[in-house]
């Protein structure tokens, strides 16, 4: 027992490791992340039948338009590739939060005390966002299928099947989820970097043009349907989000200057403080000296 304690490497306080450390607590994280995903993927083994009529609603949804749109499998063996697919896909998603906090972990050791409490509250707002980004990608994705399914030729003399392929469905609709998720998951990042002081909030404001030209094209490219209002529907909250951090930035960076200008004006009151006693000590001991003269000559 006493030889394994001596191996035992002392922790460092202040979070600093070798090289081969850092790998080794790296491969760690990444067994763990992986572990959940295969877990997670598990579950969605089980689900797989109610998350395939979620899937396949938006067709549901055409057909009850008059558009002949199914989902096709083009062989029989794709059946148990396309379900294997889509619980990974599942496990990928519901696995997030492990990603997110195995991040945190082997970012954490580096950071100071109060940037810990920063990272750990905004990584735990992040996932939420998360979330709610890939059901805005799901709800976008159910809208606009029968739309784009929509624009086959119709009329009494023309028929057309639409067969689509589900793995290229399966991969578009898990893209725009997982997009519309990190979209949403960006400003807490923005935040967090100001917080840490790497991007002050004046700085991230002089880019709001930039930023909400973005949004805008990021939907306009994710949003598969023609009318303008989804577009703006989804565009919108990106933008809102981004403001809230930057106001939130701002008010940081304003407090925390606040708080350094109260730390020298506490500084220098101190020394203001120490003058008195400079000089009030040489008066006090000529009165002392003096006193004894004072009491001879009477």
């Amino acid at each position: 027992m006493d030889k394994a304690k001596t191996k035992r490497r002392k922790r460092d306080p202040e979070g600093r490791m070798a090289l081969g450390e850092h790998l080794v607590e790296l491969r760690n994280r990444l067994f763990w992340c992986a572990g959940t995903v295969l877990v997670t993927a598990i579950i969605g083994w089980f689900v797989y039948d109610w998350v395939f009529e979620l899937l396949d609603a938006p067709f549901q949804r055409a057909r009850a338009l008059g558009i002949d749109a199914f989902l096709n499998m083009d062989t029989t063996g794709s059946t148990l590739n396309i379900k294997l697919q889509v619980s990974a896909y599942i496990g990928l998603i519901l696995a997030a939060p492990m990603f997110l906090y195995q991040t945190w972990a082997f970012v954490m050791p580096g950071l100071h005390k109060n940037e810990r409490r920063y990272a750990l509250g905004f990584f735990g707002s992040a996932i939420p966002l998360f979330f709610i980004g890939c059901l805005a990608g799901y709800w976008v994705m159910d809208k606009a299928v029968p739309i784009l399914l929509g624009f086959a030729p119709s009329g009494d003399d023309v028929q057309i099947v639409q067969n689509i392929g589900f793995p290229g469905y399966l991969k578009m609709f898990v893209t725009t989820m997982l997009a519309f998720g990190i979209a949403f998951v960006m400003p807490v990042v923005l935040v967090l970097f100001n917080f840490m002081g790497l991007l002050p909030g004046k700085t991230m404001l002089k880019a709001w043009r930039w930023v909400t030209f973005l949004c805008f094209c990021f939907t306009a490219v994710m949003v598969p349907t023609p009318d303008p209002f989804t577009m703006i529907f989804m565009a919108l909250p990106m933008v809102g989000l981004y403001f809230a951090a930057v106001i939130i930035g701002i008010v940081h960076d304003k407090r925390k200057k606040e708080a350094e200008d109260d730390g020298l004006a506490d500084d220098e009151a101190s020394v203001i403080d120490d003058a008195p006693e400079d000089i009030d000590g040489p008066s006090s001991l000529d009165d002392d000296e003096d006193a004894p003269r004072r009491t001879g000559r009477s």
